[in-house]
């Protein structure tokens, strides 16, 4: 069955500066591929520079008049994300795109990061939150529009207040829903602090549906020795054009969040057929775990008190 073909029109972004984490592979690689496409600068920060490279010669071998720039980024280490802010804090270029996308899914056990905290809340989120604060002075300069990715797996979680960091029992899916869902509520709670103290910034935040990403994939680095059933199947369904997106589509909802004149300050935007797994890109109401302020307000805390990063 033939695939349904979606995009989104991205205007000229000749001039601007983006960074996106997670461009080595998948929907990242995507994403930065069509920023570069449409004339920004884009800064690819990766942990494995071999995969960066790569990524890099993908990009360049279809458009070689490419603006990239590779620098190195470990999102599990605040150490890394403090020595890449600084380098680019130190050149003066003003951010004005910054795509929140990388992420890690589901360890089989759990793992900690370098500063202790469990791996998919502290990469996926408190990383994020990091890299996001660190950045503060470039963003400002270049009334940046953040988007972070959030996930369709974010509609069930809910913070686990009490075990943040999953130390007393462990349950990989559970984690991850709440790592996405601290994604979201950092974004929107972004774009209110951002709208009260006058940063000139904007946050919204976006999901890429269900696709067949390498998340669910074999993954060494995560204790996974082989793909998972699920995205054995997801990647039949998406085969056939059935429910789920693809890499391209899923790519398209954080493209128009990031890009499009009408992308709302703190809007929610993802694939539209039912079920949100797929389609075409478009607005999408808040999921009941994104709405509460106080929620998003209390993880703003934890977070600052993780990371020892406060904005402003």
């Amino acid at each position: 069955m033939p695939r349904k073909h979606f995009d989104v029109d991205i205007p000229s972004l000749s001039g601007k500066r983006a960074l996106v984490t997670g461009a080595s592979d998948g929907i990242g690689l995507g994403i930065a591929a069509r920023l570069a496409g449409a004339g920004a600068e884009v800064v690819l920060p990766v942990r494995n520079r071999r995969k960066g490279e790569a990524a890099v010669a993908r990009i360049r071998a279809e458009q070689p008049t490419a603006q990239l720039v590779l620098e190195e980024l470990d999102l599990s280490s605040l150490a890394s994300i403090h020595n890449l802010a600084e380098k680019l804090c130190a050149t003066g270029v003003p951010i004005n795109i910054l795509i929140n996308n990388a992420g890690v899914m589901t360890p089989p056990q759990r793992q900690v990061t370098v500063d202790g905290f469990e791996l998919q809340f502290g990469t996926n989120h408190l990383g994020h939150f990091a890299l996001t604060g660190r950045l503060i002075p470039l963003l400002r300069a270049g009334h940046a529009r953040v988007t972070t990715q959030v996930s369709i797996a974010a509609r069930r979680a809910r913070i686990n207040w009490a075990d943040p960091n999953w130390e007393r029992t462990y349950d990989g899916m559970r984690s991850y829903r709440q790592s996405k869902l601290a994604c979201g509520l950092f974004g929107l709670e972004l774009s209110r602090r951002s709208s009260v103290a006058g940063w000139g910034i904007t946050s919204n935040i976006a999901h890429p549906g269900v696709a067949p990403t390498n998340l669910l994939a074999a993954r060494p680095e995560v204790g996974r020795s082989e793909d998972t059933a699920q995205v054995r199947a997801i990647r039949r369904l998406s085969a056939w054009g059935l429910v789920v997106g693809s890499v391209e589509s899923a790519k398209l909802p954080a493209l128009m969040a990031a890009t499009a004149s009408e992308a709302e300050d703190g809007g929610f935007y993802g694939p539209q057929w039912p079920g949100n797994a797929g389609g075409p890109p478009g607005t999408q109401s808040l999921w009941k775990p994104l709405r509460s302020r106080d929620n998003a307000s209390r993880l703003w805390a934890l977070s600052e008190r993780s990371t020892g990063i406060t904005f402003g």
